[in-house]
């Protein structure tokens, strides 16, 4: 055998057995790293009393989150409300003339705008009140022919001037009844054919109440539709007497619905007036949240958090917030990853409410409804 040809051959296996363990070199240095030793660096990154969590997740597990309101438990007050729609946000329909129903345009529920006809009245009086309107117009013309007559009669000098004078005078009052007969028939919203009246809507909103059928015969100013703006509504809460003198405008409410859904709002006014019979003071809110979830007639409870006297001092949150983690009392705060567990000292509990006593500012955000769900999952963590 050749000595040269043996030689190239065992150069050959040389290097291509460094190039093997070159090559395992490498995809040891740049292969991902095992499972424990990345569990183990994401451990040591994260606090155990903190909680990673997205704003859809927060939304998908229905955790509400909520200021921790200045004020201990003494001062909040519960209170019964009703839901009203304010003074111009509600219109009473009515046919300003007695006739029969011939149109309905709109049904309750229907959205309506400012101006808008929403039925016809067919009515004598309309008739009456436009064959006025006409006649004052003809009494107009005439007279305007009657005084370019006398003009050109005086300054031909054939006319005396009382005869000007006078026709002058009868175009004045002419034109003063046709003014009175207009503002009649715009009154009475007589329609274009002189033969009905439209009942027409003062304001923008929906029809919610309709008490009228087609071909029924009403009387002037009775009601036939009703029309609220439910964009502009009023709280009006029952406050014991007592508590009545804490309330201040700008105070925060808390309203819940029948089905749990919340609703902030302001005292807007007390009356300060005590209702004799039932000992009760009315307190008119504002909602300031989404009033969308509210309409007028609903009954809500209302949770004000009263800023007079000594009892406004303090925190408080809803009782839904407060959990325990081991010996340790908790509320979870907000923050720009997800929530964090801090420990709290709390006092006295009432109305659904409990007293921070130490360990939370007041308005720091945290969570209330389905806090419960953060404790699992912390929990969960914990363990793993």
């Amino acid at each position: 055998m050749n000595p040269e040809r043996n030689t190239l051959y065992a150069g050959a296996a040389i290097g291509l057995a460094l190039a093997a363990l070159a090559g395992f070199g490498v995809a040891r240095l740049t292969g991902p790293s095992a499972p424990v030793e990345e569990t183990v660096a994401t451990a040591s990154t994260t606090s155990p009393d903190t909680l990673a969590i997205t704003q859809d997740g927060i939304k998908i597990s229905g955790i509400r989150v909520a200021p921790a309101a200045a004020g201990c438990v003494a001062s909040i007050i519960l209170a019964s409300a009703t839901v009203e729609a304010t003074p111009d946000a509600e219109a009473v329909l009515t046919a300003r003339a007695a006739g029969t129903v011939t149109r309905i345009f709109r049904r309750i529920g229907d959205p309506v705008r400012a101006g808008e006809t929403i039925a016809l009245v067919e009515s004598r009086d309309a008739s009456a009140i436009a064959a006025d309107r006409s006649a004052a117009a003809a009494r107009v013309t005439l007279a305007s022919r009657q005084l370019a007559r006398e003009r050109t009669l005086l300054a031909q000098g054939v006319s005396p001037r009382a005869d000007y004078e006078t026709a002058e005078a009868n175009l004045a009052v002419a034109q003063a009844e046709a003014r009175q007969a207009s503002a009649a028939a715009s009154a009475a919203k007589v329609s274009g054919d002189g033969r009905s009246v439209a009942v027409v809507s003062s304001i923008s909103g929906r029809i919610t109440s309709a008490p009228v059928n087609l071909g029924a015969f009403v009387q002037a100013e009775t009601e036939l539709f009703r029309v609220t703006d439910p964009r502009s509504l009023q709280i009006e809460a029952s406050v014991p007497a007592a508590d009545a003198s804490g309330v201040k405008a700008g105070d925060r409410v808390e309203l819940t619905t029948k089905d749990g859904q919340k609703v902030e709002g302001r005292v807007r006014s007390a009356t300060g007036v005590i209702n004799p019979q039932t000992r009760q003071a009315t307190v008119v809110v504002t909602p300031s949240g989404d009033a969308g979830l509210i309409v007028p007639g609903q009954l809500v409870q209302a949770r004000i958090f009263a800023s007079g006297g000594d009892a406004a001092l303090g925190v408080s949150v809803p009782q839904d917030a407060v959990q325990t983690i081991g010996d340790r009392t908790v509320v979870f705060v907000r923050t720009r990853q997800g929530f964090r567990a801090q420990a709290v000292r709390v006092g006295t509990r009432s109305g659904g409410m409990v007293e921070i006593v130490s360990g939370l500012p007041a308005n720091t955000m945290v969570a209330t409804t389905n806090a419960f769900l953060l404790k699992a999952e912390l929990g969960k963590e914990s363990a793993e």
